[in-house]
């Protein structure tokens, strides 16, 4: 399989190496100082294009990957708010394939798994009217909360009949400056963020009642089972198209 890199950071490098390791090729590294390389026939050899990017900078990548005609895998976030819609449509009906995730690690996709069976239970049992969601990534992390936390939360809501909405909880800067806080309506659930070190990133779910608490955690020790994901949802999308997602990938 033929793959273009979309951003050449630690995730790049990262899939970089595991793709090499799986018998793949690296056709083309796009990253700040080489935007031109999208018009590029080495990108447009590729048979699918792995983007790690910022929420900046992600939707430009999308457009110019798919007028490459090339096929897209994204972990980027922070850009649906704004243009969900329009590359959704670009996907159902466009004729674009795009696979995105907030969280390419199999342990994630299993504490997802978790979390909407363990909600399924929770409904029942409304003494645990406190719920909440808490993050934590390393510094260099610009969108908070994370995508994954959004995710993960939005599933709460599905299955929670008692939560109508998420908002943002408290947020704990590098420095170790708090803004913000977990109070809220007792309809909403707070999702609050930690920025520190180098952390590849840490999802928990809390639900309190008077009498105990439950929590749930899911805690990366490194970026090798998102590169993993990553190049495991390439080679999925490699032979199927419109949009994709991690439920699609593992059906649990």
């Amino acid at each position: 399989m033929k793959i273009a890199l979309i951003g050449y950071g630690k995730m790049g490098h990262e899939i970089e190496r595991i793709a090499l390791s799986r018998g793949h090729q690296i056709v083309c590294i796009i990253d700040v100082d080489n935007q031109s390389d999208f018009q590029s026939e080495a990108f447009k050899s590729a048979d699918v294009a792995i983007e790690f990017t910022s929420p900046v900078s992600a939707y430009q990548n999308y457009i110019k990957t798919f007028n490459a005609g090339v096929k897209l895998v994204s972990g980027s976030t922070g850009w649906m708010e704004q243009h969900g819609e329009e590359v959704k449509k670009l996907c159902t009906e466009g004729g674009q394939t795009l696979f995105w995730s907030s969280n390419f690690s199999l342990g994630v996709a299993i504490f997802s798994a978790v979390n909407k069976y363990l909600a399924k239970i929770m409904n029942q049992f409304p003494d645990y009217i406190d719920v909440s969601v808490e993050e934590t990534h390393h510094i260099h992390k610009l969108d908070a909360p994370s995508g994954t936390a959004i995710t993960l939360t939005e599933d709460l809501l599905a299955n929670l009949d008692r939560k109508n909405r998420w908002v943002k909880g408290s947020f704990t800067a590098p420095d170790g400056t708090v803004t913000g806080s977990t109070n809220c309506a007792s309809d909403e659930i707070p999702v609050s963020s930690i920025r520190k070190g180098e952390i590849p990133g840490i999802h928990s779910i809390r639900y309190e009642s008077e009498a105990d608490s439950i929590t749930i955690i899911h805690d990366a020790k490194n970026r090798k089972g998102l590169a993993l994901g990553a190049v495991l949802a390439a080679e999925y999308t490699v032979t199927h198209q419109g949009l994709l997602g991690m439920k699609n990938l593992f059906q649990f």
